[in-house]
């Protein structure tokens, strides 16, 4: 099986080449200088870049967070003394024992 000629002719000639080279270099458009900037304070003052918002791909938790004191978390158990027995019977009082945290 002999060898596709295709690829030699996609490419152009190098002539054709060479002469387009040419022409960018001489219109020039395409490589202008930027002008430098002149530094007039003697105080250098740090860039302040672009903040952008987060935008996360995928949550970094893997579960959302739920409330640890919960109604049933609150309340521990009754307090159950002689002198809570005796505001429960006098005053019509509960006491209960409750989470530090609450």
């Amino acid at each position: 099986m002999a060898p596709a000629k295709a690829d030699s002719s996609k490419k152009s000639d190098p002539k054709a080449q060479a002469l387009k080279a040419a022409k960018a270099v001489k219109s020039a458009s395409t490589f202008k200088k930027k002008a430098k900037k002149i530094c007039t304070m003697v105080t250098f003052y740090r860039p302040k870049k672009l903040k952008k918002d987060r935008n996360p791909k995928y949550p970094r938790i893997s579960a959302p967070p739920h409330n640890k004191l919960d109604h049933s978390q609150i309340m521990k158990y009754p307090f159950t003394t002689e002198s809570t027995m005796k505001k429960i019977e006098d005053n019509n009082a509960l006491v209960f024992i409750v989470d530090i945290r609450a």
